[in-house]
């Protein structure tokens, strides 16, 4: 009887044992994927998770669920995931910088659990710029008139933002730092509010996201005094970057949403999911809708994204001591 080689019989050894390897190591997805977005339907973040979750499907070939968790800024539906989801891929968060790398420096008592320590980074959507917009009727053409204004008269003049302890709220906070002003806060509880009353007047200034003010800038609505961008915006060519202003070089803070995972997901799970995500940013139509909004469509690695959200956080943390930002 002739004997198979030793290679022969390494080669029939290993392929007894693929079965068994893959039984122990199914395919994902399995079912479908939940994508929690942490504020209600409509908003700006809801939109973008919803471009995302129905390119994502059709990829991974699974149904993404959209799932609406909102409140306490976020804390609840990010909570919700980062406490109770089990770490399997199949329940994801879109985490916007405010709940991720703000909420627990500002309001800890909201925050059981550590969003850095308790979520997997997965990708970067988008980035979007903030703009320092003003009432049409304030007296100031350009942020250098509104310092003049605000140095003459320390607290008179004011500024509205969507709450305490967001990306806007420290943007104007460290924009007040590096200009040595002081202007009082406003907070809301959203961004539409804002618009309506700082067209009617009822405040002077605000901090928002540009996708929600560049319609209004472009319509003469509102005077927009600069952007947080290290550059300026294709879409307001004509409204500076506070970078190239001076004492104010370097000068640079974008509002951002991304998608994090339950700690101890498999890696292999949070990488396919980050090519999936990084395949979806990239369709021309996905590009086109996000710019469309002035926002900055997203493309990094695990490892790249998980420093950037690091970054953030001792950046952010710096500021909320230095302003001494607490909830009320």
């Amino acid at each position: 009887m002739i004997q198979p080689s030793r290679t022969l019989q390494a080669l029939l050894a290993c392929a007894a044992l693929l079965p068994a390897a893959a039984l122990a190591q199914p395919a994902w997805p399995t079912k479908p994927v939940t994508l929690v977005v942490p504020f209600t339907a409509g908003g700006n973040v809801d939109v973008v998770a919803r471009m995302v979750a129905e390119k994502l499907g059709s990829r991974l070939g699974q149904t993404v669920v959209v799932d609406n968790v909102a409140g306490a800024g976020g804390a609840i539906g990010v909570g919700r995931v980062a406490q109770q989801a089990a770490p399997d891929g199949h329940t994801l968060v879109v985490g916007p910088d405010s709940p991720i790398v703000i909420g627990k420096l500002v309001n800890p008592g909201a925050f059981k659990f550590d969003p850095l320590k308790d979520l997997a980074p997965v990708a970067l959507l988008q980035t979007a710029p903030m703009v320092l917009v003003a009432r049409p009727n304030l007296p100031a053409q350009n942020y250098a008139d509104f310092v003049r204004l605000a140095k003459a008269e320390p607290g008179k003049f004011n500024y509205a933002t969507s709450g305490i302890g967001t990306v806007l709220q420290l943007a104007m906070e460290l924009l007040k730092q590096r200009s040595g002003i002081f202007v009082t806060h406003i907070p809301y509880r959203g961004g539409a509010q804002i618009t309506t009353d700082l067209m009617g007047g009822q405040v002077d200034t605000a901090m928002l996201v540009s996708t929600s003010v560049i319609p209004h800038v472009q319509s003469g609505k509102l005077k927009a005094l600069g952007v947080t961008d290290g550059k300026r915006l294709a879409s307001l060519p004509q409204v500076p970057a506070f970078a190239e202003m001076p004492g104010l070089k370097g000068f640079e803070m974008n509002s951002w949403i991304g998608i994090f995972a339950p700690a101890k997901t498999p890696p292999d799970v949070v990488q396919r999911l980050n090519q999936e995500l990084n395949a979806v940013l990239k369709m021309p139509d996905i590009q086109a809708k996000l710019r469309e909004q002035g926002a900055v469509p997203a493309s990094t690695t695990v490892q790249e994204f998980a420093r950037f959200v690091q970054t953030e956080y001792a950046r952010n943390a710096q500021i909320v001591r230095a302003a001494n930002i607490k909830a009320e």
